[in-house]
């Protein structure tokens, strides 16, 4: 099956994510990226359909709901792992001082492990609950160590 476009399947897609990342000297950003590794191709005998298969490992589903009026002050992810927001909205603030937010069909990646507490002392990231509505997130934990480079989910 080819994993070339046609008129039925459409261009080839490009979904925005964020990135949670540590540099070498262990401060966190963020940088907005995109999935563009995309193949077109059936699961049994489904019509094709456009899959972006990340890289094997390990993986903890953890589902989390974050109360209205929520904060989670400095800290790190536990492990590298995708964050989808399913339902309400939640703000992800970093130690460069990016903060975004995000809502429903939106996702990030967290990778924010191994910072180095700074003279404020932040480490990692801050992040809490927008709005009247808890955030009901969706964590993939992932059990393989961080890579300290933005964009490399592709």
């Amino acid at each position: 099956m080819s994993s070339e476009p046609d008129a039925a399947s459409g261009p080839r897609p490009e979904i925005p994510y964020w990135h949670l990342w540590t540099d070498e000297k262990g401060v966190s950003h963020q940088t907005r990226c995109t999935l563009t590794e995309w193949e077109l191709k059936g699961i049994g005998a489904a019509a094709p359909q456009w899959n972006n298969a990340q890289p094997g490992s390990d993986a903890q589903v953890v589902f989390t709901v974050q109360p209205v009026g929520w904060v989670g002050e400095w800290h790190e992810n536990p492990a590298p792992q995708w964050i989808a927001v399913l339902s309400g909205r939640w703000w992800i603030e970093s130690m460069d001082g990016t903060r975004i937010e995000q809502g429903p069909g939106e996702f990030s990646l967290g990778e924010d492990q191994n910072c180095t507490r700074d003279a404020q002392g932040r480490l990692g990231h801050r992040s809490g609950t927008v709005g009247d509505q808890p955030a009901l997130l969706m964590c993939v934990r992932l059990h393989m160590p961080p890579v300290r480079q933005p964009c490399h989910a592709k």
